[in-house]
């Protein structure tokens, strides 16, 4: 998923890292071991204050798309199926959360059946039945949003596509509100379907929730919060969902917590101030360089490092000039100083230079790197402007006007500058295009704005390489017209496409040979260069001192609701 998450971060931090990871460890999370059904070891009742800079935009989980959301829809909504809210690798395993259990799947791998667990409410009372997924279904086909790409295998859901206003899935989702049971019916095996059941957009939601996008008022979740207030341009408050009980504390445990406060619109300097001075707990955008001594300093004890399966990158629309040339692509890729984007983020000890799409310890990735001086380990070691101009040169595309579109904030700025800088050095004539985190997002996806480079991140939604390759190269990602077009490149390769469909068909037999497939992929993609990839970064968490018991998931990063505050 996309982060909308700002960054900053610079030299001094080799000392805090020592400080926040201890024990040589490259993670932090300091709070007890995960496996149970919480962190544990905290103390109920007070308000936890959250700051970031922007808004994460439309509150519906049927069409958020950002982390920052996603980690509190988390809190507010259930699905069928989720990860153990726990830390580290804990985190990673997946159990049984509205439903009784992980089924297996019949039918040739194509068919899923749930029970429910029974006595469940929503926050305003409405008892959860096994028809609200229909609802939720196919309001992945009647909000326009990336998240349809996901369910498109649930029979019915082609059609859904095609014509959203007739959307019928009722032989794809059969349930049962007498007995508590709903079933996926599939039209082929999808070795992912669990994964993408931990989804916000398969949360549940009333069966009467609209069929559009709800924008500032969220539905009513069966989470251990739910939403009081949403004003994007001040405030988010969750207060306890009054009819929640512990169905599976192991996925959604009670929260510490009893209000959430999530206010929007300081600087990121004013935000570490008032971290520091105990006024708020957490600041969603990483410190900015110019504080970085003070917290390794004065606060090293309330900073937490983690290393992420992310990456920074610009894509290039491959459907306009200069890059609709291959050799134009590939000339930037050539050209980035990634050195330059690493030292923005904060320096080496938290980002790592990367050319290829797979972020490192993921399945199917295979170091890979064309694009430096030096080739052939799979390392980046610097950047070949020889051949970088000679490509340009060979393009014909010298001297075209780029407009590189970034975003407002320190880092995003910074690195957007670079970006411009880079392709000037080759013979372009580039310029910054600056809009705000909360805008620019939909902004760079919609290909009615004609965006030549767009900065963007991205963050898995759950362990495995399509979720990086077919999301963001996938020809069913691309949505003309639509802010909600993941492929922001416009990338659709058939041949590359059709080694997508076919890993994915493997990994439902043989997981290893389809990460194999995966990482030739990856390969290619990178050789066809509908992007350029900066670094993969690692994550700071800076927490005021009345904050105990801090834990953070693979999954679900933060766990904001175990946080305890005195």
């Amino acid at each position: 998923m996309q982060r909308s998450r700002l960054a900053t971060l610079a030299l001094p931090l080799l000392a805090l890292i020592a400080v926040a990871c201890g024990g040589g460890s490259s993670s932090s999370s300091s709070g007890s071991s995960g496996g149970g059904g919480s962190t544990g070891g905290g103390q109920y009742g007070g308000t936890l204050t959250l700051l970031a800079n922007s808004n994460w935009g439309t509150a519906d989980p049927g069409k958020n798309y950002t982390l920052q959301e996603w980690q509190l829809l988390r809190l507010t909504h259930d699905g069928l199926v989720q990860y153990r809210s726990a830390n580290g690798s804990a985190g990673t395993e997946l159990l049984p959360d509205l439903a009784t259990e992980i089924p297996k799947p019949t039918n040739g791998g194509k068919t899923y059946s749930f029970t429910l667990r029974p006595g469940i409410k929503y926050s305003d009372g409405t008892p959860l039945k096994a028809s609200d997924f229909l609802t939720v279904m196919k309001r992945q086909f009647t909000i326009p949003g990336p998240a349809n790409g996901f369910y498109e295998g649930i029979v019915g859901a082609e059609a859904c596509l095609k014509k959203p206003a007739s959307c019928d899935l009722s032989k794809g989702i059969v349930a049962d509100d007498g007995a508590g049971t709903v079933t996926f019916n599939l039209t082929a095996p999808d070795p992912e379907f669990l994964d993408k059941l931990t989804l916000p957009f398969a949360f549940a939601v009333p069966g009467n929730t609209a069929l559009k996008d709800l924008g500032n008022n969220p539905p009513p979740g069966t989470g251990a919060y739910m939403w009081k207030s949403y004003d994007p341009q001040h405030e988010a408050v969750m207060v306890r969902n009054p009819y929640f009980k512990e169905w599976n504390p192991d996925v959604q445990p009670k929260g510490y917590p009893d209000e959430i406060d999530y206010k929007f619109g300081l600087s990121v300097e004013a935000e570490v101030t008032q971290v520091e001075n105990g006024q708020a707990d957490w600041l969603f955008d990483p410190p900015p360089s110019d504080r970085l001594n003070e917290l390794s300093t004065q606060y090293g004890d309330q900073v937490h490092v983690n290393p992420l399966t992310a990456e920074y990158y610009f894509a290039l629309n491959v459907n306009i000039a200069p890059f609709n040339n291959v050799k134009a692509r590939q000339a930037i890729n050539y050209a980035a100083d990634r050195n330059a984007y690493v030292k923005i983020f904060g320096g080496p000890s938290l980002a790592a230079p990367t050319c290829q799409v797979l972020p490192p310890n993921f399945p199917g990735y295979q170091p890979y790197c064309p694009y430096t001086v030096n080739a052939g380990d799979g390392k980046w070691h610097g950047p070949d402007l020889t051949k970088a101009k000679q490509l340009v040169t060979e393009s014909g595309t010298a001297g075209a006007k780029i407009s590189v579109v970034g975003t407002t904030d320190e880092v995003g700025k910074a690195i957007t500058e670079q970006m411009v800088s880079d392709l000037n050095k080759i013979g372009y004539d580039a310029s910054a295009k600056l809009l705000s985190g909360g805008i620019q997002y939909g902004y760079i996806q919609n290909s009615d704005n004609n965006v030549q480079v767009g900065y963007s991140q991205w963050y898995q939604d759950y362990p495995a390489a399509s979720d990086f390759l077919n999301v963001l190269y996938g020809c069913s990602e691309f949505h003309p017209h639509s802010d909600a077009s993941p492929n922001i490149a416009g990338f659709c390769d058939k041949s590359i496409q059709a080694q997508m469909d076919a890993a994915l068909t493997q990994g439902e037999t043989d997981p290893a040979g389809a990460n194999q497939a995966w990482a030739k992929v990856d390969q290619e993609v990178t050789d066809a260069a509908p992007m350029v990839q900066l670094f993969n970064p690692k994550l700071i968490d800076f927490l005021s001192k009345r904050v105990s018991n801090y834990g953070w998931s693979p999954q679900w990063y933060m766990l904001i609701s175990q946080l305890s505050v005195k």
